[in-house]
Order: C-alpha cells, then structure tokens, then sequence
C-alpha cells in the first residue's frame, strides 16, 4: 500500500490516502467480475439516481448539474436553501464485509459471485511502502481496497441504501454526499434534520462514521435565517465556500474563487511546462493546462467578463510557446494551431451536454431538467426546448437556463445527427465557419452570450 497525500499537514497520517498495489494478474480476475456485477446492476437498476461515482453515463459534471440545478430553481422562486456537506470519515476502509455481503445478496448476486467477492476480501494482508521503507505486514478486517477494480463498485452497492427514507434531496459521488432541501419555515428545517438524523442512524447502522468537523452547511437565499443543524451531538458549522468535486462553491454561486484557483494552477504548470519542456505542442497545452481550465465548466462557466478574460489569458499564454506561433496574433495562432477560443469551446461544450441530455446518454435525466417547446415549427430543429423565466442571475446563468436559446437556434441537421461524434463534427464545422455568422443574424450565440457575460455584475 501507497500513501498518497491529500491536503493538510504532511506530519498527520491522516492527511495520506491508502492505494492498494495489487498484481496485474489480480486486476485482470477483478475486471471480469467487474463486467458481471456491472451488467447485473444495470439490467436491474440497482443503483439508486442519486448515485454519480464511478457509474455507466454519470460524472461530477451530471452530479453538480443535477444538484444545483434544483437549488437554484428553489433559490429563484425566493425560497431559502440549505445544503449540507457530508464527510464519511475514512469511507472505503470501514466497510464490514460481512454487512457488504448481506448487501450483495440482496442486490441479487449469484451465490457463487458473492463468495468469490468475499474470498477475495477476506484473509488480506498489506504493508505501507513509502520512501524505499516498509512497514510490517497487516491483516487487513474491514474495507475494500483503493486503487483496486472492484473496490469503487462494492462502495456503491454498500452506500446504496443511504437515501432511503429521506425526504430531502441527497445526492452523491461515491461517498462525498451532499443534502439539500428549502430552508423557509421551522417545519422545513425540522426535515432537514431529521433527515441528518437518520444519515446518522444509517451510520450506527452500517458502522460507518461521520467526520463531523468536516461536515459543513451552505445557507443560499436572500432571507436563509442561517439554521444551525447537527450531527448526533455535534453542531455543525456553516461556511461560504466549500470545495465541491474539485470546484469551488460558494452560496451565491458566484464563480471568481474558482475561476482564480483554474487560473493560477493552470499558469503554474504553464511555468513548469515552460521551464523543462523544449518541444512544447499543442497536445501538451490541451492534456496538462486546457483540461484544468475546462474541468465541470459547464456548471461554474464565469459570469463575468473579467473572469472571462482571465481564464482566456491563459490560452493567449500557451499559444505563444507553441513553436513557429510565438509572434503572430491571437487570432492566427487559434487558426494554424486548430484550436478554439476558451470561450467559443465553452458554447460548444454547453451543445454537446445538451444533446446528451436531450438526445443522447442523459436524457432520463434531462427529462427533469428541460421541458419540450410546445410548439416546433417545421424548418427548425424538432428537438426545441422552453426558454424558461427567471428572476435572479443565479439562476439566469446556469446551464439549464442560459444553454436552451443557443439549442433552439441549432439547424435541425445538427441537432438530429446520428449519433454523439456526427453532433461534435457538424458542430465543429459551424464553429468554423458559418456557424457563428448564422446566430448573429438571429441576434443569438456567441455574440449575445459575450454581451450577457459583460452586463452581469451581480450574482443574485
């Protein structure tokens, strides 16, 4: 086993998580029965929605998307939202084996998968390797391992049965969990802990724990009273900005925080990059430096032209280094490199995550978070979608709100390609040519989304 650092104090063991080292001949036996527990669970749909770790169509984009989509819903209407961040203290290494085998028995697994599952838990030792040194070996009575094939699977099955009889709205990327529901009156708050009281329960339940000092609460709304909740005895303290999958959110959804934090990693591996690398191409920029940029943007896409402007900068950066680009303009270097502006790959990103919650892989999902135009009108595409109202700029530039005119205003062509890549290449056309020119005439796309992002100055 592998310590690898998390944050924190590097002296604190607990600031490590532990990687399991496993044999390839091991990993190869671990994915078919990765394949059988896999194709079981979804012919027989046994992972509950609110499930988006390591789960066939889901991500921590769908996960964010999904949540928040809710919240800013109810924040829109004038409600008071409260969410709870929960934060299981060493999740993956306090599963019982034998509550997990009960577990997979009533998932209805074969007798025989589950045995081979629980042979292969059982009787485990492990040492800690670090910095040429070894510890002692260790059995190995609780967990499943991280860093193994099956590992992430038998969480979910074991973490499955989290959210029943909740009434809030739970949702989770295996064991980070976030609860959320309206927050107006004292009945409302009373739910919400009521539902903290069951998560706990559950807990006891399970012999799992909460770490409840890194449990938080984020209060959204104008008139949120800022409730106090608790967990078993402890109260649980309040924040103004949680890290959440990797972004940064705060409860105005104000996105600057997590548009600084993508800049300023980005410019330091743009330093590393330019510091040791001599041959730096455009594949280097878009593995290391655009990918961190561009992480969930569909959910935290700036509001703000500086913003904008900050993360575009980066770009402007990494395509200087490019060799034979260094002293031509913006423009150019986009043109002979074939690559985008960040912002016109934003609008394109926001396409394809609506053709996959229309048309394609999301669309269970997409049926909650979009309704169809009650009327089409034949020479444009026939998957039109309402242009919801609203009322604050917390809702007005989320996804679900500020992508729909841009889909309606796709030629039916684009929008009923065959298939996921027919959609990005016919996109990418446009992108290049016609594309932009034929929503200006609209009076839509990019044009109008840069007007939007420059006029916003306030988030609700």
């Amino acid at each position: 086993m592998v310590p690898i650092f998390k944050k924190g104090k590097k002296n604190d063991p607990n600031n490590y998580r532990p990687v399991s080292l496993t044999s390839i001949p091991g990993k190869i036996l671990e994915k078919i029965i990765k394949e059988v527990v896999c194709e079981h669970l979804e012919t027989n749909v046994v992972i509950a929605n609110s499930q988006h770790g390591f789960t066939k169509n889901k991500s921590c984009q769908t996960n964010l998307i999904s949540f928040f989509g809710r919240v800013t819903s109810w924040v829109d209407t004038g409600n008071a939202v409260d969410v709870v961040y929960l934060d299981f203290s060493k999740a993956c290494d306090k599963v019982p084996h034998a509550l997990l085998a009960n577990k997979l028995v009533k998932c209805g697994l074969d007798k025989t998968t589950v045995r081979w599952i629980c042979n292969w838990l059982s009787k485990r030792t492990q040492r800690v390797f670090t910095n040429a040194s070894s510890s002692s070996w260790k059995e190995v009575t609780s967990g499943v391992p991280q860093g193994s094939v099956l590992g992430p699977i038998l969480f979910n099955i074991f973490i499955n049965n989290l959210d029943e009889g909740l009434e809030g709205t739970i949702i989770k990327f295996a064991d980070d969990t976030k609860l959320g529901g309206i927050a107006n009156t004292p009945e409302d708050r009373s739910r919400i802990q009521n539902d903290l009281d069951r998560l706990e329960r559950w807990a006891k339940t399970n012999k799992m724990k909460f770490n409840r000092d890194k449990c938080k609460i984020l209060h959204f709304g104008r008139k949120n009273g800022m409730q106090r909740y608790r967990m078993g005895d402890t109260w649980l303290d309040s924040s103004t900005c949680e890290k959440d999958l990797g972004v940064l959110v705060d409860n105005k959804l104000n996105m600057s925080q997590q548009c600084d934090a993508s800049a300023k990693k980005a410019n330091g591996i743009l330093a590393c990059i330019n510091r040791s690398i001599a041959s730096r191409s455009r594949e280097i920029y878009s593995a290391l430096v655009r990918s961190r940029l561009e992480s969930c943007v569909q959910f935290w896409a700036m509001q703000l032209k500086g913003d904008v402007d900050k993360l575009e900068c980066v770009q402007r950066r990494a395509t200087k280094m490019i060799k034979g680009l260094e002293n031509k303009p913006y423009e150019e270097r986009h043109k002979e490199s074939g690559m985008f502006s960040l912002q016109k790959r934003r609008l394109r990103g926001d396409m394809i995550a609506m053709n996959k919650y229309v048309r394609g892989s999301h669309r269970e999902e997409g049926a909650s978070l979009f309704s169809a135009a009650l009327e089409t009108r034949m020479w444009n595409n026939g998957f039109k979608l309402q242009e919801r109202r609203f009322h604050l700029n917390i809702r007005k530039n989320f996804l679900t709100v500020r992508a729909v005119r841009q889909w309606n205003s796709l030629p039916r062509t684009e929008v009923e390609a065959p298939s996921l890549e027919a959609f990005k290449q016919r996109l990418d056309g446009h992108l290049s040519g016609c594309f932009e020119r034929d929503f200006l005439l609209l009076g839509r796309g990019l044009d109008w989304m840069a007007h939007e992002v420059s006029t916003n100055s306030t988030i609700l």
